[in-house]
């Protein structure tokens, strides 16, 4: 065995994956590979061709990668683990009046528990991604922290990450720019991947018609909940929808009716299939409350001291207070925050650190058809 350590790389078939597989190899790591098939694309009953991580394209750059450098490569069959946990959380919380976020629940539950297991029965020290993050060790926490590059950073998307986890996880790309990622597996010889496109879609989605999914999955979907009402906040009926499970906190597009003005959907209730629409600035919230916390740089908050929230990927984030209420925390806004959808990850950060995350569970003024204003 290597000196450094015997290393668990999971291998997507895409370029960030490749490429920390083969850096670490050049470090001196004795690498292992795996791919994961979270997914068959033929079951999502979607009409796009067969992309993204788990196509037999994929799988086979990540093979071809792994037989190039010399190193085991392995497949990992974990379809069935993926659906009861990340597709069923995701059809549920839609039932739900919610917006999931089905990447969050993979990694840090999936994908994560799968390669610690299969490390530990490889004898492997350590696992290793292509996601763009830092992990630091300080005070006796492991917290991850935003990549160099910011415009790639996923930070946001490892919250749920355990102290184990992130205590044996390597992250080969976290000081690189893309544009570095994409020249060292050209210079290497790997044109394909240099050039490979890159996916946002979900995996299970993959025409990212999340409604159509939806109506696949769920028998009788569109007949269970057809009927229902958009109303505005004072609970004047405005027209009738296609049922509330096809709407998403912030939707403005594909309402299916003109309203003379646009339109925003600024709550769902789900028990009266009502959806509520009202315009921009009704979507603006100056709180939220958030549950199953998991902590990374701290155990606890001072409730003085301003941190910065993200309510989802992409989100710039909003300066905030935060206290803690039993498992939960309330975070209050120093100004009003658009679009924030009951389900989605709320991810606090002091700096460039994680200092924890969580589930959004609701936002101030939730109940819109009984606030007075």
């Amino acid at each position: 065995m290597s000196k450094l350590g015997r290393v668990l790389v999971a291998m997507s078939g895409g370029i960030d994956s490749a490429v920390s597989a083969l850096l670490l190899h050049e470090q001196g790591y004795e690498v292992i590979g795996i791919t994961m098939k979270t997914w068959d694309y033929a079951s999502s009953g979607g009409s796009k061709k067969e992309t993204g991580c788990c196509s037999l394209d994929s799988l086979q750059d990540a093979r071809k990668m792994a037989v190039d450098m010399g190193f085991h490569h392995f497949i990992l069959d974990i379809r069935d683990e993926f659906g009861d946990a990340v597709i069923d959380n995701f059809v549920d919380e839609y039932l739900a009046g919610r917006t999931p976020n089905p990447c969050v629940l993979c990694n840090t539950h999936i994908k994560w528990n799968a390669l610690l297991k299969r490390a530990d029965g490889l004898d492997c020290e350590f696992i290793a991604t292509g996601h763009y993050a830092k992990i630091n060790h300080e005070n006796d926490r492991y917290y991850v922290s935003k990549a160099n590059d910011l415009h790639k950073d996923q930070s946001y998307v490892l919250w749920g990450l355990s102290q184990e986890a992130m205590s044996r996880s390597k992250f080969p790309l976290a000081n690189m720019l893309k544009s570095e990622t994409r020249k060292i597996a050209a210079d290497r010889g790997y044109t394909n991947l240099a050039k490979k496109a890159e996916s946002y879609e979900i995996c299970f989605v993959p025409d990212n018609d999340y409604r159509g999914f939806l109506k696949r999955r769920v028998e009788g979907l569109e007949e269970q909940v057809s009927g229902g009402m958009f109303v505005d906040r004072h609970g004047h009926i405005l027209g009738s929808h296609d049922g509330y499970p096809f709407y998403t906190i912030g939707q403005r597009k594909g309402l299916g009716k003109a309203f003379g003005k646009p339109m925003f959907v600024t709550d769902i209730y789900p028990d009266t299939n009502t959806v509520v629409l009202g315009d921009e600035e009704d979507l603006a919230r100056p709180s939220l409350a958030v549950s199953q916390i998991n902590w990374h740089k701290y155990t606890e908050i001072d409730p003085h001291q301003e941190f910065i929230t993200k309510i989802r990927y992409k989100d710039a984030g909003h300066i905030s207070n935060i206290v803690t209420d039993g498992a939960n925390l309330n975070i209050a806004f120093t100004a009003g925050v658009k679009g924030i959808a009951p389900g989605q990850s709320a991810v606090i950060y002091e700096g460039d650190d994680l200092v924890c995350g969580g589930i959004i569970k609701n936002s101030l003024f939730a109940n819109l058809l009984n606030d007075p204003r």
